[in-house]
């Protein structure tokens, strides 16, 4: 429960980050949709981590074991890509701003993880 907890946390930090830092990552509307958008997307983010990116992480493992872990990024990118489609109100425009959300949402994962490891 505490890891679906931080899976959340990091989901709602990734798209509030990414659209304060990165360019090309938007919402168009106004503040109240805004918090309605990153509150679905991170959630929705924070599920994908929690269900489904473990299973793809085990189905992709010889290909992060080869490329030293950045196929690790690959998943996030599209787990993101994923959420971009879904939630036609979050704008990611184009490859760069795709790829910098995903490294933003590896480097929290990696944050979050150090947090919940030295708590425990």
């Amino acid at each position: 429960m505490r890891k679906f907890f931080f899976n959340i946390i990091i989901g709602l930090l990734t798209f509030s980050l990414a659209i304060l830092l990165i360019p090309g990552v938007k919402i168009e509307d106004g503040l109240k949709e805004k918090i309605k958008v990153i509150l679905s997307a991170g959630i929705v983010l924070g599920l994908i981590n929690q269900f489904i990116k473990p299973l793809l992480n085990l189905l992709v493992f010889p290909l992060k074991f080869l490329t030293f872990g950045f196929f690790g990024l690959i998943v996030n990118i599209l787990s993101i890509w994923f959420i971009d489609i879904l939630f036609p109100r979050l704008i990611i425009k184009g490859f760069w701003p795709l790829f910098w959300t995903g490294a933003l949402e590896l480097v929290l994962n990696f944050f979050v993880a150090k947090v919940i490891r030295n708590n425990s």
